[in-house]
């Protein structure tokens, strides 16, 4: 069963989303990155055949809708993110889930995509057991997805320099250099900028999400019309 590892930051005002300020306050910022983590973690949940298991970096006690949270996680492995840069807590990550489940392949997503369906995770899920690798591009040239039938390659994302245009294509070559044989899941547009808000939101306008983005819409129309 492969395990389904969900990479999250602790919704903290001023600590997630920055670039969605503005428009957005970091408070604001904060309640729409809750949001898409709430939605990511549902469709985690409902995603059949899988081991869930969140690798954390801060305290959901210190977070925007903090309680219900926590609650989305109960009797889910928390384990605390451990390094300097994402890459290297990314490579922990994977190494973290491998020490715990050894021989069960892991497919990684962060809290970036709330527009994730359960369908979509047990496809890619499934495809994680069949070959070396699997990695999903964002629309930006970063990736939202990665999967590994032997999570401990995850180690070649050290050389791998995160959030610039060429991400996902360097993270392929690396994969590609272990000697690994890895497939493609399906192009997604992650959550960045507030474009990247106004977008992903409307794909999925009955999500809590959606709900917090339109939130702050009002809250500038209200201001404009002022």
């Amino acid at each position: 069963m492969t395990v389904l590892l969900v990479v999250a930051k602790a919704p903290v005002p001023g600590a997630v989303k920055t670039r969605l300020c503005p428009p957005a306050t970091p408070a604001q910022a904060a309640r729409i990155a809750a949001a898409a983590l709430r939605d990511t973690l549902d469709a985690v949940r409902a995603t059949p055949d899988v081991t869930p298991v969140l690798a954390l970096a801060g305290r959901f006690a210190d977070a925007e809708d903090g309680v219900a949270l926590a609650a989305a996680t109960a009797g889910w492995p928390v384990l605390p993110q451990r390094g300097t840069g994402l890459a290297e807590r990314l490579a922990h990550a994977h190494a973290d889930v491998a020490d715990r489940y050894p021989g069960r392949p892991v497919l990684q997503i962060g809290m970036d995509t709330p527009q994730l369906t359960p369908t979509r995770l047990a496809a890619a899920a499934r495809r994680t057991g069949a070959v070396d690798a699997v990695l999903g591009w964002a629309a930006d040239g970063g990736w939202w997805a990665l999967g590994l039938r032997d999570p401990r390659h995850a180690d070649v994302l050290r050389a791998v320099p995160m959030s610039t245009p060429d991400t996902a294509r360097l993270t392929w070559a690396a994969l590609a250099g272990r000697g690994l044989r890895a497939a493609p899941l399906p192009v997604l547009r992650d959550v960045d900028g507030w474009a990247d808000a106004l977008a992903v939101a409307e794909t999925v306008p009955g999500g809590r999400f959606a709900r917090e983005v339109a939130a702050v819409r009002r809250t500038l129309l209200a201001g404009v019309r002022r």
